[in-house]
C-alpha cells in the first residue's frame, strides 16, 4: 500500500506571495478575523474618548495584541511562519501561547477595567445629565474586550486540541 500524502505545511520561503486559503477557510482564520475586528472596536473607541488613569493601560494592552494578532495573522495567510527564526517551527504553540497568555489574560485585563470604569461613570446616563458622559464608550470597550477575550479563549482551545493530537500544523 502507498503511503499517506504528507500534510501540507506552508508555501516554500521563496517565490511569489500568494494567499493560503485553506488558512482563511479555517476556525482558526476566521476565530482571528473576529479578533481583529472586536479588537479594533475595542481599542478605536477607547481611544476616540477621553480617557485616563487605568485606561492607558487597557489601550496599550489592547493595541499591543491587536498588532500581535495582525502579525500571526499575515504571517499564517501568506503561509510566511517559516520565516519567523525558532517560532516558525514552532508555529502551532506560538499561536497557543500567544491566544491564551496575551490574548485571554490582557483582554481579561482591560475589560475588567472599562467594565469598572463604565460603572464609574454609569451616573451621567441620567436624564438631564448635561456634561459629556464616557458611559457609553467605556461600555462598549467592555463589551467589545469581553468578546475579543471570548474569541482568544476558543482559538486556544482550538489550538490546544490539535495540538493534544499531536498534529503540528495550525489547520
Amino acid at each position: 500500500p502507498a503511503a499517506p500524502p504528507p500534510p501540507p505545511g506552508p508555501p516554500s520561503a521563496r517565490g511569489s506571495l500568494s494567499f493560503h486559503r485553506a488558512y482563511l477557510r479555517s476556525p482558526l482564520g476566521l476565530l482571528r478575523l473576529g479578533q481583529l475586528a472586536l479588537g479594533a472596536a475595542f481599542w478605536v473607541t477607547v481611544a476616540a474618548h477621553k480617557y485616563e488613569g487605568a485606561a492607558h493601560f487597557a489601550l496599550f494592552a489592547a493595541v499591543l495584541v491587536w498588532l500581535l494578532t495582525l502579525a500571526l495573522f499575515g504571517l499564517s495567510l501568506l503561509g510566511r511562519w517559516a520565516l519567523v527564526p525558532w517560532l516558525g517551527s514552532r508555529w502551532l504553540l506560538t499561536n497557543l501561547v500567544h491566544d491564551l497568555a496575551l490574548g485571554v489574560g490582557l483582554y481579561a485585563a482591560a475589560t475588567g477595567i472599562m467594565g469598572y470604569k463604565a460603572g464609574r461613570k454609569s451616573y451621567c446616563n441620567l436624564p438631564g445629565y448635561s456634561q459629556h458622559c464616557l458611559y457609553g464608550a467605556y461600555l462598549s470597550a467592555s463589551i467589545c474586550g469581553g468578546i475579543a477575550a471570548c474569541l482568544y479563549l476558543f482559538s486556544g482551545l482550538y489550538c490546544l486540541s490539535r495540538r493534544c493530537r499531536d498534529q503540528r500544523d495550525i489547520i
